[in-house]
């Protein structure tokens, strides 16, 4: 009996040291991996051993959890790949470095982001919304105290093509004073331009702060969206041709897809707008006079591209509208055809009812009255054609 309480006292013991290190998956990560639920037969009882902690989920190969930071100052950058990530966040930011700027992506799990909230004090909520990858854009204020520094936490989303269909993914910003987080979904995209600015010897990057780094990485959001408005531009122009050629049940669902495009691009760039009014009325302490300024130009790109995309939304609607109109006409042609035909085979129908009858009748006696009926049918018949063409009904 008391070997059996030091083994339940053990278990116990490695139980409560082992629960706070690792993650254990919510009920719906559970339902996805089935064959990690343990079944209630595998369940051994509590009082012989301690509960194996659920492993953490395997990082996909094809996206890797990839960290990258960029030190600059108007004289010198340094961009490097960070591969020991506790030892990066035990060193402090370069004395010569006037701004840095934390890119991660990758798959995003709060567990893998805990280091980065204790270094950098992220707000808990925040690091969920991150965590989430499916936030509608938007900004949030938390301000800062003696012990903490303010943090503008910015939500925004970009598009990208994949096998013909258009997709979006989150990105997350954190600004602060002189440092500047951000997390991707997939590395590169719309921020490789921004690298190649900062690395030109006296770009204006290079001479401003944090603040401008994030406009700067909002203004490439925005951007990106104008080649999409021009490939639906491009799609509206082929399917308005190919409805007035040859329209077909492909053009309907080329049609379609043009309009379930434009609405996600309207989700991203609406809530965008918003963002930018907001950081305009409402002055933060990490953003400078300067950034402000060059905010009303991303504003200005936000209500240009949905001005396009209410205009092209229009478009693609009028095009579904017009399909209808056109498959109408042609089957009131269709119809129409179909009704002169019946029409000219109405008298026609009545005279070889009434000779077919088998009843005796005189003319059945005459020798030309087989000629003369075709006579008598092919004129009505052509009577008929010349009436309806000169009333225009064919």
């Amino acid at each position: 009996m008391k070997r059996k309480k030091a083994k339940f006292a053990a278990a116990a013991g490695n139980k409560s040291a082992t629960g706070r290190g690792h993650f254990f998956p919510t009920g719906r990560m559970m339902r996805l991996m089935p064959s990690m639920r343990p079944s209630k037969q595998e369940t051994p009882p509590p009082e012989t051993t301690a509960p194996v902690p659920m492993a953490e989920p395997v990082v996909p190969a094809e996206t890797p959890f990839r960290v990258t930071c960029v030190d600059y100052c108007p004289d010198r950058v340094e961009l490097r790949e960070i591969a020991d990530i506790p030892d990066f966040l035990a060193h402090h930011r370069p004395t010569w470095s006037r701004v840095r700027w934390i890119n991660i992506s990758g798959p995003h799990r709060v567990e893998s982001l805990r280091p980065f909230a204790e270094k950098y004090l992220l707000h808990p909520l925040a690091i969920e919304d991150v965590a989430s990858g499916a936030q509608r854009p938007k900004v949030e204020d938390y301000e800062g105290n003696e012990d903490s520094p303010g943090r503008l936490f910015i939500v925004a989303r970009v598009v990208h093509m994949l096998d013909g269909k258009l997709h979006d993914e989150q990105i997350s910003i954190f600004l602060g004073r002189n440092t500047l987080l951000t997390f991707q979904e997939t590395p590169g995209g719309v921020f490789e331009s921004i690298y190649r600015r900062i690395e030109i010897q006296g770009s204006r990057l290079r001479g401003h702060d944090a603040s401008f780094l994030c406009y700067s990485l909002l203004d490439a959001i925005v951007d990106s969206y104008f080649p999409f408005l021009e490939y639906y531009s491009v799609r509206i122009e082929e399917t308005e041709e190919e409805l007035l050629e040859d329209p077909g049940q492909f053009t309907l669902q080329k049609a379609h897809a043009v309009k379930r495009g434009l609405l996600l691009l309207r989700r991203a760039i609406w809530p965008m707008r918003e963002i930018i009014a907001q950081l305009l009325r409402d002055k933060h302490e990490c953003l400078s006079e300067t950034t402000l300024t060059y905010f009303r130009d991303v504003y200005d790109h936000c209500v240009q591209i949905i001005d396009l995309n209410e205009t092209y939304h229009e478009i693609a609607t009028a095009l579904t509208e017009t399909y209808m109109s056109v498959m109408s006409n042609r089957m009131n042609e269709i119809v129409k055809v179909l009704t002169v035909i019946s029409t000219i085979f109405i008298p026609l129908t009545f005279l070889a009812g009434v000779y077919g009858m088998n009843m005796p009748i005189p003319e059945n006696d005459w020798w030309w009255s087989y000629p003369i009926f075709w006579l008598v049918c092919l004129g009505i018949g052509l009577g008929m054609l010349i009436w309806f063409r000169r009333r225009g009904w064919i």
